[in-house]
This record gives C-alpha cells, sequence and structure tokens, in this order.
C-alpha cells in the first residue's frame, strides 16, 4: 500500500471528513481492519486566510502550501491530495518542485462526471473556484462545459462557506439556499452540479439535489484510495 501524502487544515473540517472517508475506504476494499496509510501536514488556516485575504499575497500562500507538500514528501509520501479544492490552483507552479505527484482534485471529478455521461455541469465553491481557470480547464478536456453561478449566487456561495461551513456550522435556511440555486442552474442548462468546496458535501445530501452531483471530497477520496491500492 502506497503512502496517502494529506495537506489539511483548509478547513480542519474538511480535513476530518478526508481522514474518516480515505479510511472507511481502504478498509472496504482491502477488509479486516485496514487503514489507509497516510502522513498529514495540517497547514495553519490563520496564516493562509492573511496572505490570500488580508494581504492578497497569492506567493505567499502558495509558499504555504509548497512547505507542506514538501513536508510530507519528506515523510515518505508517493503521492499528494490536497483536502480543499481552490489551493489546487497552486498545483502547476508547486509540481515542479516536488518529486511526487498530486492526484488532482478536479480530474479525479472530471472522470467521474464524465462517466456519468454529464456533459455540463455547475461549478459551486469559493470565488477563487468559481471565477478560476482550472476547474473549466480540467472539464473542457474531458469534453465537459462549466456552468458558473451568477454574481448573486456567486456571492451567497462564497460568504456562506466563510462565515459557515469552514466554521462547522449548518442550517436549513443555507441548506435550502444552496437547493435553490442549484435549481436555478439546473434551469439554465446545468445537467450536474460540482460540490466544488470540500465542506459543501457536509450541508447537502445527495437526495437534496434534483440534479446528478458530484461531492468532489467522495470523489477524491476514492481516487486516492485507487491510487495508493493499485498504483
Amino acid at each position: 500500500m502506497r503512502k496517502i501524502g494529506l495537506i489539511g487544515g483548509l478547513s480542519w473540517i474538511s480535513t476530518a471528513e478526508y481522514y474518516r472517508r480515505l479510511n472507511q475506504l481502504m478498509q472496504d476494499c482491502l477488509g479486516g481492519v485496514t487503514s489507509a496509510r497516510i502522513v498529514m501536514e495540517s497547514v495553519n488556516r490563520q496564516d493562509y486566510v492573511e496572505a490570500v485575504i488580508e494581504r492578497q499575497d497569492e506567493q505567499a500562500a502558495c509558499d504555504q502550501i509548497l512547505g507542506a507538500a514538501q513536508s510530507v514528501e519528506r515523510a515518505g509520501a508517493s503521492f499528494i491530495v490536497i483536502s480543499c479544492n481552490d489551493v489546487h490552483r497552486f498545483v502547476p507552479e508547486i509540481q515542479p518542485e516536488i518529486g511526487i505527484p498530486f492526484l488532482h482534485i478536479a480530474e479525479a471529478t472530471a472522470l467521474a462526471i464524465k462517466a456519468a455521461g454529464v456533459s455540463r455541469a455547475a461549478l459551486l465553491g469559493v470565488r477563487k473556484t468559481m471565477e478560476g481557470d482550472f476547474y473549466p480547464k480540467i472539464l473542457k478536456q474531458h469534453g465537459i462545459e462549466t456552468i458558473v453561478p451568477n454574481e448573486a449566487e456567486k456571492t451567497f456561495i462564497h460568504d456562506t462557506i466563510f462565515a459557515e461551513l469552514v466554521q462547522e456550522i449548518f442550517t436549513d435556511e443555507t441548506r435550502q439556499g444552496y437547493i435553490n440555486t442549484i435549481n436555478d442552474l439546473a434551469s439554465r442548462g446545468a445537467e450536474g452540479v460540482i460540490l466544488g468546496c470540500t465542506e459543501i458535501p457536509l450541508l447537502l445530501r445527495p437526495e437534496d439535489i434534483e440534479i446528478a452531483s458530484f461531492s468532489t471530497t467522495e470523489l477524491h477520496c476514492q481516487a486516492a484510495v485507487e491510487m495508493a491500492v493499485v498504483g
């Protein structure tokens, strides 16, 4: 079994879910009381937020993730899993600096969307995910069109992630707001929706959503276990 290098802390809420699912899936895969081999570097979210939001210093934020990647590499990880969607925007810059690969969350998600026969997918997440290009580029490579929420929808999603979800606050009112947003995106042509923030699947259940939904947390964990076992 290959060792998974997990970069967490962004937030600890979703990192805990990653640890839980990685171990559950590994036990399901190999049986008995098998646990995943994981080495984790937990980034201080406060330092990251100060760099990205308060100072708007993308390079400083990238350097934090690079340091975490180097740490798990030194600890013997075979590949890296980042338990946060928007941080994947730094992967192209970081990858040449380390000797082990990243398991990219958008790639794992795109493969699942393609397998489901969905050709137009809405993307939910923080602003840097919804407004960035890493999801649309990877989805396009698999023949999938990305539908992005409008400005009001982006503001609602981004603000509730930061004010509520990453602080382990999940309310019925916010859940209904997400459902309404997804329904509106479906009316504009979305055949499926990417829950592109690793906290969103903690708020929404599959049965809450009328179109196909893709939990990036679950898909990323499934792909990580496959990579750890099969290579």
